[in-house]
This record gives structure tokens, C-alpha cells and sequence, in this order.
């Protein structure tokens, strides 16, 4: 494990596919027809909590274990657009047996506008 850093900034991006966002209708149950039912362009809406998903792949990939999560949606998101998702170290206390941080979470679609802004408070436990 890296050690969090204050006022780093990490970053993850991706582009949905009509089918992720129809599977996401199927398991979480908001199967809207905006989520489903392509437009005359053959693109869906992206489920606000399927984009809410990019930082949590990024505490994922760094071990965070989100303790609250606080999300603002801007603007939606559609299939075939590119996201790109930037989650910046805002606080980090370093304590005997882990870390306890908070994450700045701004994603921003391919027009550089912003589809959703996020505090994250959480921790990642120390290697023993």
C-alpha cells in the first residue's frame, strides 16, 4: 500500500456502455426508460450511483474504506461519453494503526464540465 499523501490527486477515467447501464438497471432496480431504452443516438442516461461508482473504484485501488460519502449531481452522464473522475487528498491524519482521510472528488465529462462533485471521509488501515 502507498501512503496517502495530503493534496494528491488521483485519477480514473471511463466510458459506459449502453449494456453496463441496462445491467446496473437490472441490479439495483433503476430501470427507468431514460436508463434503458436507447435514444434516436442509441445512448442511455447513466445511473447517478453507476457514476458515483468511478471513486469508488478509485478507493478500491487504494484501499480506502469509505466511512461517509457525500455526492452532488451536476449534470447526467450518457453512455459513450467519456468521464473522467479526480479525487484529490483533502485531509489525512496519520494515527498508530491507519490513516483516516478525506477525498475531494470532482468528474468532469469530455466537455471538461462537471456531472458530479463528492466529499469522501474514510480510512485505509495500516499493513501490520
Amino acid at each position: 500500500m502507498e501512503e496517502p499523501k495530503q493534496g494528491r490527486t488521483i485519477t480514473y477515467e471511463r466510458t459506459f456502455t449502453v449494456e453496463e447501464v441496462q445491467q446496473f438497471a437490472s441490479l439495483s432496480g433503476d430501470d427507468q426508460p431514460r436508463h434503458v431504452e436507447p435514444d434516436d443516438d442509441g445512448r442511455v442516461m447513466v445511473q447517478g450511483l453507476l457514476t458515483a461508482t468511478m471513486p469508488t473504484k478509485l478507493g478500491g485501488d487504494h484501499e480506502v474504506l469509505a466511512t461517509e460519502m457525500e455526492f452532488e449531481f451536476h449534470q447526467p452522464v450518457y453512455t459513450g461519453e467519456r468521464v473522467v473522475c479526480y479525487a484529490t487528498y483533502e485531509t489525512v491524519v496519520e494515527r498508530d494503526d491507519r490513516f483516516e482521510l478525506t477525498w475531494d472528488v470532482t468528474c468532469e465529462n469530455e466537455a471538461e464540465d462537471v456531472v458530479l462533485d463528492a466529499m469522501i471521509y474514510g480510512l485505509i488501515w495500516k499493513d501490520n
